[in-house]
């Protein structure tokens, strides 16, 4: 079904980006993306692409940087075509949560991948759960930022838990906790951490009550799991239940994840398929919630100038 627009993926999130067209009822368009035996990267658009809007998909899974340049050379391709609105959907922005200068002499990685990105010719970006909002206004172009809080809270719903809380990791995720913790209808904890270096956190307090309770921590992002599963040990200490529920929109699982995530007390881990499930996660309690549905939506809603608010 033609729809006056086309949906084009790159190579980092082939699955979902077939699942997208499906749910729009229409066809991947047709690129070619190889890379020569020297490392560069090469993208060609066969098909004529004049006056059309396309959108282009890609999520930053590994190896994040590849899929990145590749990204830039299929928006240079599109833009030298004559294409018409080049709208770029990337499900997991990398980079997010170098957003700010911890130290000094360090850069903006998240800013300088938002001027690239506009530079090269992008006129929107779709994303979903930025590690920090602030990042939308890193770019000069509108920034469509989605939550995907209602996937994760209708499986949670689904679960029918008892005595259940929802718990931030950390004061950051705060309100994200709250707003979830009111779609649940159930009360939250927050705690706090520091981070004495890169993918370390370490847990100091608890505000909130959780003994007796089934935790359900609420994160953006799961990466290596050192900081989940240490807060699933303090929830323990505290006379949490030994069956936590983890819930992210974005489940990097760096290793050892694969090592980590084993931890009795966890008894549940939901993410979307914002990235592909690396091999080495699969027979763990992992389950992958779509969200291809939600994003099928936007485009149809982009593409006819409708008003996403109410999503």
């Amino acid at each position: 079904m033609s729809h006056g627009f086309r949906l084009y993926a790159g190579s980092s999130h082939q699955a979902l980006a077939s699942q997208v067209a499906r749910e729009l009822s229409t066809d991947l368009g047709s690129v070619h993306l190889s890379q020569f035996k020297s490392g560069e990267l090469y993208a060609h658009f066969p098909e004529s692409v004049r006056g059309v809007d396309v959108y282009l998909l890609q999520s930053f899974s590994p190896p994040i940087n590849d899929h990145f340049v590749e990204l830039l050379l299929m928006i240079d391709a599109l833009k030298r075509s004559s294409a018409g609105r080049i709208n770029v959907i990337i499900p997991y922005f990398g980079y997010g949560r170098q957003e700010k200068q911890g130290e000094a002499r360090e850069p903006i990685s998240a800013k300088v991948l938002a001027d690239v990105l506009t530079t090269v010719g992008a006129h929107r970006v779709i994303t979903i759960d930025l590690h920090a909002a602030a990042i939308q206004g890193f770019f000069n172009i509108p920034v469509d930022h989605l939550s995907a809080l209602s996937v994760l809270a209708q499986e949670v719903r689904a679960m029918n838990l008892v005595d259940a809380v929802v718990v931030s990791p950390d004061a950051g995720r705060a309100k994200t906790a709250e707003k979830f913790a009111a779609m649940l209808d159930l009360p939250m904890a927050i705690m706090h951490k520091g981070r004495p270096q890169h993918n370390e956190a370490v847990i100091t307090h608890l505000i909130g009550d959780v003994k007796g309770k089934t935790p359900i921590v609420i994160e953006d992002i799961i990466d290596t799991g050192g900081t989940i599963v240490q807060v699933v040990e303090n929830l323990l200490a505290m006379g949490a239940r030994p069956n936590a529920v983890l819930c992210a929109t974005h489940g990097v699982f760096s290793s050892p994840a694969e090592i980590r995530l084993k931890h009795t007390g966890i008894a549940q881990v939901l993410v979307t398929d914002s990235l592909p499930l690396r091999s080495e996660m699969k027979g763990l309690p992992i389950k992958v919630l779509p969200i291809a549905p939600l994003l099928a939506e936007v485009i149809g809603r982009v593409h006819n100038n409708q008003a996403l608010s109410s999503m």
